[in-house]
């Protein structure tokens, strides 16, 4: 076999077993954080895995006008912990996590630190990154860390255009 055509198959199945190493982990409330979690997925070789809550959220329960829907009272209370349909995922073969979400209040949804609290996350690089219709991901990102501080949360990035590249 010629020299570069071995080469070039080594590169590629590197290039493989580099990228199975990463998974991106989801909570979407209407499609668009799924969407742009395919997306990033696609651009970077990751596993997707969808952060679904035991109970699915209605469009009432998604009513953040309304201060008795269920979003808002989860929201106002900091302990709040909605059930997973899955309680915890297996990342064990993963050196790196990307979680993204809605922004609520501008910070993560509550699953979101259900899905982290019920984890091993321990000595994984973690992305985050989110969708918006205002806010921005830096208190996200903040809350998080300031939260988590055992965990290697590297920053992350808004998502609501086209998605080129990784993120971290």
């Amino acid at each position: 076999m010629c020299p570069a055509v071995a080469q070039r198959r080594w590169r590629k199945r590197r290039r493989k077993v580099r990228t199975m190493n990463k998974i991106i982990a989801y909570y979407s409330a209407r499609g668009v954080t799924a969407e742009k979690a395919r997306e990033l997925a696609s651009e970077i070789g990751a596993d997707v895995h969808e952060i679904a809550p035991a109970e699915k959220y209605t469009s009432a329960d998604l009513d953040w006008t309304n201060r008795k829907s269920r979003s808002t009272i989860e929201m106002k209370d900091p302990s709040s912990r909605p059930e997973l349909a899955e309680k915890t995922t297996d990342l064990s073969q993963y050196d790196t996590v990307y979680i993204g979400f809605p922004i609520w209040w501008g910070v993560a949804p509550r699953i979101i630190n259900t899905f982290i609290e019920n984890n091993d996350l321990a000595g994984k690089k973690i992305g985050i990154f989110a969708t918006s219709g205002g806010s921005g991901i830096g208190a996200a990102i903040k809350d998080l860390q300031r939260k988590y501080p055992g965990l290697d949360i590297r920053g992350g990035k808004l998502l609501n255009g086209s998605v080129n590249g990784d993120i971290l």
